[in-house]
């Protein structure tokens, strides 16, 4: 069925036809019809088939955009949720330019909020505990309500919403429209429906008619240290542009979120410790491309709406067979293909069947691609940039910056002209690929770790920087802040320690003197922030402050032992 054949009005038509959606998904096509005649419903299915036009499209057909009474609610359990829904109906209503819809959630100044219902939304988004706050205020009246949204019932039953949702139910005008949705159906959804909803028709779609059928899904049997190595590679070998990674823990979404700064790539983590600005902030950047991997822990499963992610790793199986769907239905969106990949370690075969069967699918066997063939394309993509920019045709396209540098690599080569071009061409490709540094095969890939560590350890020195656990500092954020304002990448970086009130990290003894170059130079949220030289033979940390180098001593040290490095010229750094 195609979506010019709904009797709708026809300019929520002309905005689907611009986001360019033709076919209806089997929920839309079951339950637009039914909501278009009024009926009650109940819709089990999972994220990710497509339902938030199946109860958006109705409630814009049926508002007044004339009338500036709140003429639907819909309520769902979490912020990103609410936002997304949001959003959604904003784009479907793109030409029906009186019609406003507003997001109501915790973790915003209620004095905001206020502020947008004062510009009359006939359509309201909220979680249940800031609606409730509102309806005590007076400042949200439903009284007026026609058709009412529970959109993850199941989920916020299980966050504790059960009573919240019976008060506001309870206090809006019984005649009107109800639809619930919910992956699952528990007695106490069946409790409600019996209670507030009038001869409901239910329509199920099961998790074996997901969009699943467009989801390429593969497990990888691995042991753990060789994960993130993995994960590497298949980014790397397929140049994904928006990757998600879910892991089980707040810890692990941390952790990987590190390794995988540490390897280059542009990640950042999204949890439920996170202020709701900061993963407002990290969503934005994601959907934006500003970084393309996004390592999240469950509470980001639900209510993420971007369309084009192009594969989602399961760094840890899901605990909930349920979390399995939420999470590949993160890909495989609008109509595209996606890939699923899933790590197995030793005992958790008898995990795969059972979300296998639960699913009602089938997860192959996958196999990752080799080291060979990973600095194959490296070599590939870096030839073929350094042709773009040294082609003289292209000259004109780039910055003037880079014209600069070109003419100084021009006279630095004429310096080794007796040398052969092609042993020097090697010899760079080698150095930025690291291919000389790594391993062949997966199964040295931990002895190679230990190795480097222990190297790393001969030459490292540790460094100590005045910002800690209590300034909301993290791992990757130190790493991040040093990348930018020095020569260091981010593999230089290691053994990154956050306390309480100040940090650790180590860095090559030859990048020190650079390091120290920074302290009081350099900021975190307006503050100047100190980085010395930590006695290497003082290494504990907690209540007791470590000894350390003052800066001016350490960077007196430092010059005796590296006079070719100089101190950076950018003063009052910012960060």
């Amino acid at each position: 069925m195609q979506f010019s054949e709904l009797n709708v009005k026809p300019q929520i038509l002309k905005s689907i036809e611009d986001m360019e959606y033709t076919e209806l998904t089997d929920i839309q096509k079951r339950i637009i019809p039914l909501a278009l005649d009024y009926n009650d419903l109940i819709g089990q299915a999972p994220t990710g088939t497509g339902k938030t036009f199946a109860f958006a499209i109705p409630i814009l057909n049926m508002v007044n955009e004339n009338s500036f009474d709140v003429q639907a609610t819909i309520i769902a359990p979490t912020r990103e949720l609410a936002v997304q829904i949001t959003n959604e109906i904003n784009k479907l209503a793109k030409y029906l330019n009186k019609l406003k819809a507003i997001a109501i959630y915790g973790g915003e100044l209620i004095d905001k909020q206020i502020t947008g219902l004062r510009k009359r939304p006939q359509i309201i988004v909220a979680t249940p505990g800031r609606l409730i706050d509102h309806l005590n205020r007076k400042t949200i009246n439903l009284s007026s309500v026609k058709m009412v949204v529970l959109d993850e019932a199941d989920e916020m039953l299980n966050m504790g919403f059960l009573d919240d949702i019976n008060e506001i139910l309870s206090r809006m005008n019984p005649n009107h429209q109800t639809m619930l949705f919910s992956a699952t159906f528990s007695q106490e959804i069946e409790n409600i429906a019996n209670t507030f909803m009038h001869e409901p028709q239910k329509i199920k779609v099961n998790q074996g008619s997901l969009t699943l059928k467009q989801i390429s899904q593969k497990y990888i049997y691995c042991r753990e240290a060789d994960k993130i190595e993995i994960a590497s590679r298949i980014i790397e070998l397929n140049d994904y542009k928006l990757v998600m990674i879910f892991c089980n823990t707040k810890k692990n979404v941390d952790e990987v979120t590190s390794q995988l700064l540490t390897r280059g790539f542009l990640a950042e983590a999204l949890h439920g410790d996170m202020k709701q600005m900061q993963r407002d902030r990290v969503m934005a950047r994601f959907r934006e491309g500003t970084i393309n991997v996004l390592v999240a822990s469950d509470v980001a499963a639900r209510g993420l709406d971007i369309d084009d992610v192009e594969i989602v790793f399961n760094f840890d199986l899901p605990t909930d067979d349920e979390y399995y769907i939420h999470r590949i239905g993160r890909t495989g969106r609008a109509a595209k293909s996606g890939v699923a990949i899933s790590f197995v370690t030793r005992g958790e075969q008898r995990r795969i069947k059972e979300i296998e069967k639960y699913a009602k699918t089938s997860i192959e066997k996958g196999s990752f691609p080799s080291l060979d063939k990973v600095i194959k394309i490296r070599t590939i993509r870096l030839l073929e940039r350094a042709k773009e920019v040294a082609d003289s045709s292209n000259l004109k396209e780039v910055s003037y910056d880079e014209n600069r540098f070109l003419s100084i690599i021009d006279k630095q080569l004429n310096k080794f002209e007796d040398l052969d071009k092609d042993v020097l061409i090697k010899g760079l490709l080698s150095i930025i690929i690291n291919a000389d540094s790594r391993n062949s095969e997966i199964e040295e890939i931990k002895e190679e770790i230990d190795n480097r560590r222990a190297r790393r350890s001969n030459n490292g020195v540790r460094m100590f920087i005045s910002v800690g656990r209590k300034d909301d500092i993290k791992v990757y954020t130190i790493t991040d802040m040093l990348v930018k304002n020095t020569s260091l990448s981010n593999v230089e970086i290691n053994a990154v320690t956050i306390c309480d009130s100040f940090s650790f990290f180590e860095v090559p003894r030859e990048f020190v003197h650079e390091v120290l170059s920074l302290s009081n130079e350099i900021r975190y949220k307006g503050r100047r922030l100190t980085i010395e030289e930590a006695k290497e033979d003082r290494r504990r940390y907690g209540k007791d402050m470590p000894t350390v180098i003052s800066g001016k001593k350490a960077l007196a040290r430092t010059s005796k032992r590296d006079n070719k490095t100089s101190r950076l010229n950018n003063k009052n750094m910012k960060y």
